[in-house]
């Protein structure tokens, strides 16, 4: 009976002493300061593996504020620093937000997978990667963390349905088709062996030279053996574009969703780490090397959480995403979404960037950005 006591009494205090440590772990609510009503900001130092790093983090009421993807350009190619879309858009706080083409091509500033504003598809999602979707209620903003499905569809007068339709203005790739809207900008590329006008859902034309996108209608551009099916298409007939795309578990069709951006990987679920880099094709390189990173959480407590990991720094080495999940899980996280890193992490607060950008050259333009304004 005596040992079993002291067993029992030693496991106690082993719990009490584990939970101490958890909890003196996580950013204690006076480090966190009221900025404006409903935004909440701290920065906070840990020492991870015998290396520092820096965090800032935005703590949001989702009733005292709205949240808002926005591209850079306001068009679907471009950059734009995270700075200068915030001060745009008079928001009081943001951060960069998706992965995004960075070349010196037309193409520069193309968002790389799922992207959504105001209630209209700008990019189709990839690989079923993560993304965060986004519904601003009256009362309330709602944030949904998840992967996404997608296909796309021709629908014809004929009522077929053929299954061409494979991107939304990005760069055609091999065979396949892909539809440019106004938000790609006045012109669609000179690519593909077919493209098509499609005005008021009737095909208008085809194009051989310049072609102009119509502000009520897209341009189709084919390439390869799918483009047969644009080659059969006659001034007059109908053509819509279905892009059927829904959240992997299906709670959230796309046709609800006000504004969308992707990222990789999802790292929380249902307030347990399960970081699915491998379903979402990343690779095992970028998952368990030390960078900048920028991040998205939904809290136990129903606010939701921007956070920045500034690296590549003696101040600051930067963070794997192992190390990120258990921080975010420690901040009180239900779900979590990891977010484009490396030199485009930037957290941006009442017009200042108030992290360490990591390339030498400072801010770093970005494709789109996640910004934050109050509710009126």
């Amino acid at each position: 009976m005596p040992m079993i006591t002291h067993n029992r009494n030693r496991t106690t205090i082993l719990l009490i002493f584990a939970l101490a440590l958890v909890f003196a772990k996580a950013v204690p609510a006076q480090e966190y300061r009221e900025v404006h009503p409903g935004v909440e900001y701290a920065r906070v130092s840990r020492v991870i593996d015998g290396k520092n790093v820096n965090f800032n983090l935005l703590r949001l009421d989702l009733k005292k504020v709205r949240l808002d993807v926005v591209h850079a350009m306001d068009s679907a190619i471009g950059t734009e620093t995270t700075s200068s879309l915030a001060k745009r858009h008079n928001a009081v706080a943001a951060i960069n937000a998706g992965f995004f083409r960075l070349d010196n091509s037309i193409f520069a500033g193309d968002n790389v997978g799922y992207l959504t504003i105001d209630g209209y598809v700008w990019s189709e999602p990839t690989m079923e990667r993560g993304a965060i979707g986004i519904i601003n209620r009256r009362k309330k903003t709602e944030v949904f963390l998840d992967r996404w499905r997608f296909a796309g569809y021709l629908r014809l007068k004929s009522g077929d349905r053929p299954d061409v339709l494979m991107g939304l203005n990005r760069e055609i790739n091999g065979d396949e088709v892909v539809a440019y809207t106004p938000a790609f900008g006045t012109l669609a590329p000179r690519t593909g062996d077919v493209r098509l006008v499609i005005r008021k859902g009737r095909v208008v034309g085809e194009c051989l030279d310049t072609c102009e996108i119509p502000k009520n209608g897209f341009v189709l551009v084919g390439n390869g053996a799918r483009s047969n099916i644009l080659k059969q298409l006659k001034t007059g007939d109908r053509v819509q574009t279905v892009w059927d795309i829904v959240s992997k578990n299906n709670a959230y069709p796309a046709y609800r969703i006000e504004d969308a951006v992707a990222g990789v990987p999802l790292l929380i679920r249902d307030g347990k780490i399960d970081i699915t880099w491998k379903e979402e094709k990343a690779s095992k390189d970028f998952v368990e090397t030390r960078h900048p990173r920028t991040a998205v959480a939904n809290l136990k407590d129903g606010k939701f959480l921007m956070l920045t990991a500034d690296g590549r720094s003696e101040a600051s080495a930067g963070i794997d995403l192992y190390d990120l999940a258990d921080f975010l899980l420690e901040l009180g996280a239900v779900d979590a979404l990891n977010l484009d890193g490396g030199g485009s992490t930037t957290m941006v607060l009442d017009d200042k960037v108030v992290n360490h950008p990591s390339d030498k050259g400072g801010e770093r333009k970005i494709g789109d950005a996640l910004i934050v304004t109050l509710r009126k």
